[in-house]
């Protein structure tokens, strides 16, 4: 056999391997919209079954907004609001809620922002903060995203979710050293995240510090989002080296 031959038949096979995982996933895309549509019926039989119950327009919306229809979203907790805002604040306020995740999911951030300012129960206003921090971070206000993440972040102070926002936007204002800190919290917690890998490496490199390990992390567990982060890498050092060209 040529080495022209195993080259050819090498190709042959990443071809045959490219379609068996286009199958794969059109067979899963599938499952999985029927599963949604089972769920869909379901719930639109719990509305009609349960007509004085909110959280039943909850959670439709929220099926909805997952099947990434907004409009229905949106119109469905608008009339939620109509029928029980002025029976109950619980009602009111987890309906606030669902709307501003319509908002936000459809890239509405400005309209996110003033639903989730209007939640007003204790316990759901932890997770509001938090909605304001992505929709703020949405807008791109990293300021004001860092002063509700770290709001948020009072009453969730191990959750890895939280750490990442505050190193995500401590990274977008320029604090370098406590988006590492941040970044480091995140991965203790969560050690399989490669986005927070990257991201700690990219603080590494504007830092000075050996960032390899990080990227190689980054690349293995989330490949994707190393391949689009090249290009802001590319920047970055670009950056630093005009920096030190001016020094």
């Amino acid at each position: 056999m040529t080495e022209m031959d195993k080259q050819l038949g090498s190709a042959a096979a990443n071809d045959s391997q490219k379609a068996a995982q286009i199958n794969a996933n059109k067979a899963k895309q599938e499952a999985n919209k029927k599963k949604s549509e089972k769920l869909l019926h379901k719930l639109v039989q719990a509305v009609d079954a349960h007509p004085d119950d909110y959280h039943t327009y909850y959670d439709l919306g929220a099926l909805l907004v997952e099947l990434k229809s907004y409009s229905q979203a949106e119109e469905l907790m608008m009339k939620a609001l109509g029928l029980f805002a002025d029976k109950s604040q619980d009602a009111k306020d987890t309906l606030t809620y669902g709307l501003g995740n319509v908002y936000y999911a459809a890239g509405e951030y400005q309209k996110a922002i003033e639903q989730f300012n209007q939640v007003k129960d204790s316990q759901l206003k932890s997770d509001a903060y938090l909605m304001l921090s992505q929709s703020y971070m949405g807008n791109n206000d990293h300021k004001t995203a860092l002063v509700f993440a770290l709001t948020a972040a009072q009453n969730h102070q191990q959750d890895p979710q939280v750490n990442q926002l505050i190193a995500d936007n401590l990274l977008a204002v320029g604090s370098f050293q406590e988006a590492a800190k941040y970044y480091d919290k995140v991965l203790k917690s969560d050690p399989k995240n490669g986005q927070a890998e990257f991201d700690r490496g990219i603080a590494a490199v504007v830092l000075g510090d050996d960032a390899s390990e990080y990227f190689k992390a980054a690349k293995q567990l989330d490949p994707q989002y190393y391949e689009k982060g090249q290009s802001r890498l590319a920047g970055i050092q670009t950056l630093l080296t005009k920096k030190k060209g001016q020094q």
